[in-house]
C-alpha cells in the first residue's frame, strides 16, 4: 500500500472560502514533509500535464487521480463519455491507474440552503439506466487504460450502505467501488461490513473519520453538508469514530493506495498537524 493525500484539508473545493488564501505550493510542500507519497486534484492545481508534473515532481509526489462529477441522471453515456475525455486525458498522462466519479447531477453536497436530510433519492425505476450508462462510462475509460471508481458521497442518490450495494448489482465489473470510510459511517454503514461485500471491487480507499458528537448533532440540527463539514464532522483516520483496523483486515489483498481525505477548516484544524496525524497512525496499523 502506497499513502496518499486530499488536498481538501488545505483548500476545499466545494466551499472555497475554506483555505482560499493557501497557495498550492504549501498544500504540496506540507504533503511532502508529513510523508505522503502521492495527492489527489484539487482545485487549484493545472490541469495539463505539462505544467503539473514538473510542480509534482519538485516535491516528490505522484498525482493519485481526481475527482469527476458525472450527470448520467441528465445525459446518455455517450454525452459523458465526451465531457470527460480532458479529465481522463490529465489523469492518462499523469500515470493514474483509478478515476474518481461520482453521480452529482441532482446532489445538495455543495448546497448551504439544503439541509442533508433532503438529499435526492433515486427511484427504483431509475437504477438500471443509471446504472447502464455507468457502466457504459466505465467501459470507456477501461479501454483508456484506468479504472473507473465510483465515490460514494454524501447529499447524493448513492449515500446509504443499501445504495451502494444497488449500486453495484445495477452495474458492471469494469464499475470499481471508491469505499470512504468517513461517507460510508456518516450515510449509517459500517465500512468493515461493506469491504467485505464488496471487497473484489473496491478499487481505491479513502481514509476519512467521523466525529460521532458533530454527526449527530448535524441529524438533530437538519444541517447542510457544508454546514458539517464546518462543524467538524470529518477529521484524519485515527482521530475518530472509524475502526480503520477492522476496515484494513477485510482488505488483505489491497495493495494500491490509501488516501487520507478529511476537509475540515483550515483556520481551525492545521492542515499540516492534521496530515501528519492521519499518516502516522495508518503507517501504524499498516
Amino acid at each position: 500500500m502506497k499513502l496518499g493525500i486530499n488536498p481538501i484539508g488545505w483548500s476545499n473545493d466545494d466551499l472555497r472560502e475554506l483555505g482560499g488564501e493557501t497557495p498550492l505550493e504549501t498544500c504540496l510542500a506540507e504533503t511532502r514533509l508529513a510523508g505522503y507519497d502521492g495527492i489527489e486534484l484539487g482545485h487549484k492545481f493545472p490541469r495539463d500535464a505539462d505544467s503539473l508534473r514538473p510542480i509534482l515532481e519538485a516535491h516528490g509526489l505522484a498525482l493519485v487521480s481526481g475527482w469527476y462529477s458525472t450527470e448520467l441522471l441528465i445525459r446518455d453515456a455517450a454525452a459523458e463519455i465526451a465531457a470527460m475525455q480532458p479529465h481522463l486525458a490529465l489523469l492518462r498522462a499523469m500515470g493514474c491507474s483509478v478515476l474518481i466519479a461520482a453521480e452529482c447531477s441532482n446532489t445538495v453536497h455543495g448546497d448551504r440552503t439544503i439541509a442533508l436530510a433532503e438529499r435526492p433519492v433515486l427511484a427504483d425505476a431509475g437504477w438500471p439506466e443509471f446504472g447502464r450508462r455507468l457502466t457504459l462510462v466505465a467501459d470507456a475509460v477501461a479501454a483508456a487504460g484506468l479504472e473507473l471508481v465510483y465515490h460514494h458521497h454524501m447529499g447524493t442518490v448513492v449515500q446509504t450502505g443499501a445504495e451502494i450495494d444497488r449500486l453495484m448489482e445495477a452495474t458492471g465489473l469494469s464499475v470499481r467501488l471508491l469505499l470512504d470510510t468517513g461517507h460510508a459511517t456518516f450515510g449509517g454503514a459500517d465500512p468493515a461490513e461493506l469491504a467485505r461485500r464488496h471487497r473484489a471491487r473496491i478499487g481505491h480507499v479513502h481514509c476519512k473519520d467521523i466525529r460521532a458528537d458533530v454527526m449527530a448533532r448535524v441529524a438533530a440540527e437538519r444541517m447542510s453538508f457544508l454546514d458539517a463539514v464546518v462543524a467538524g464532522v470529518f477529521t484524519v483516520p485515527g482521530d475518530g469514530m472509524v475502526d480503520f483496523p477492522s476496515v484494513l483486515a477485510e482488505l488483505p489483498d489491497y495493495d494500491r493506495w490509501l488516501v487520507v481525505e478529511a476537509e475540515q477548516d483550515p483556520a481551525r484544524a492545521n492542515p499540516l498537524h492534521y496530515a501528519r496525524m492521519g499518516h502516522n497512525y495508518l503507517s501504524s496499523i499498516v
